[in-house]
């Protein structure tokens, strides 16, 4: 597993790393957490990302028990703050932030957190000078190493990589949503901010494994957000009509070598993109979290299928769904 320094954290992450929002809610039935993490811990996996909210602390306090489990293991655990609340920007003080990451290193079971970000909030937050000092001041007092933001919009980004002290940025970055390409990692990669990509399976649309018959559990929020019911509709499929998505898949994997996966050159893709730090797919099994680590073993698959991906984009997607420009 090809390691790369994590922004301005100068910390080294595996480029494959571990999203764990499922090992809280809202993915339907998963294999047991710590089987899981142990797959992902035996891959080469040294990067996990998780947040407050999945499943109110659940993600945080498994992964906490894990790290208890195996002390010896280097791995950089990144949460999330911020969507416990009322979503106003009143709400992001210091004050708060303190109660937020007391919470989280209580349910991670250690007292400097490696990473906190801001789990998307109101947009006005990014642009607020007192949010940053606060956000230093967590620094100083010890509570956490490093921050970072999450973000649904390019220009929410770049508000933040602007920031002196923001060390990492998380972003939707996969085939079927390429907004940042252009603006966000050439500005993160010039300023030394990491960034982390998610939903690199648009929800596992890009695994090639589903079809018009596939049904989701009700629990699972590809049933229940795909119009944005419950949050951003751009955490769900990327935003794309579910059966529109399935023409697109059909047409990436025709661009694909014999003996590569569609799930695989995703995954690849966007580790090949340049300014990416690491990418978090999610799993809800053993067996996803494998396949997903052996996509960095699949290298740059090249400049045909790189431009298949913006030609696909630009006809499925790029004028309905999440225009690029």
């Amino acid at each position: 597993m090809e390691h790369r320094t994590l922004g301005r954290t100068g910390r080294t992450v595996s480029t494959v790393g571990l999203g764990t929002w499922q090992l809280g809610a809202d993915w339907g039935d998963v294999d047991p957490a710590a089987a899981v993490l142990e797959a992902a811990v035996e891959s080469g996996v040294t990067f996990f990302d998780t947040a407050d909210v999945y499943g109110d602390g659940r993600s945080e306090r498994t992964i906490g028990a894990f790290r208890r489990e195996h002390p010896d293991l280097d791995l950089t655990v990144a949460t999330k703050m911020g969507r416990r609340v009322d979503q106003v920007p009143e709400n992001y003080t210091l004050a708060n932030f303190r109660q937020w990451v007391d919470r989280s290193r209580r349910n991670l079971g250690t007292d400097t957190l490696d990473l906190v970000q801001l789990h998307c909030p109101p947009t006005p937050v990014y642009s607020d000078q007192e949010v940053y000092d606060a956000l230093d001041t967590l620094v100083q007092e010890g509570a956490v190493r490093h921050y970072g933001v999450s973000v649904e919009r390019t220009d929410e980004a770049l508000a933040a990589i602007a920031r002196g002290s923001t060390a990492t940025v998380q972003i939707i970055l996969n085939a079927f949503r390429l907004k940042s390409l252009d603006a966000v990692l050439p500005a993160a990669k010039e300023a030394g901010v990491g960034i982390i990509a998610r939903v690199p399976l648009a929800s596992g649309l890009l695994s090639g494994k589903y079809t018009r018959d596939t049904r989701f559990a009700a629990d699972d929020h590809r049933s229940f957000n795909r119009g944005g019911e419950a949050f951003d509709v751009g955490e769900t499929f990327s935003g794309v009509d579910f059966e529109r998505g399935l023409e697109a898949v059909r047409e990436f994997a025709g661009l694909l070598p014999e003996g590569v996966t569609t799930a695989q050159a995703a995954i690849a893709w966007v580790i090949a993109q340049d300014g990416v730090s690491t990418v978090i797919p999610g799993a809800r099994s053993v067996e996803q979290v494998r396949a997903n680590a052996s996509a960095a073993d699949t290298g740059d698959l090249g400049r045909e299928i790189d431009a298949g991906v913006h030609r696909i984009y630009d006809s499925w997607f790029r004028a309905e769904v999440h225009p690029r420009w």
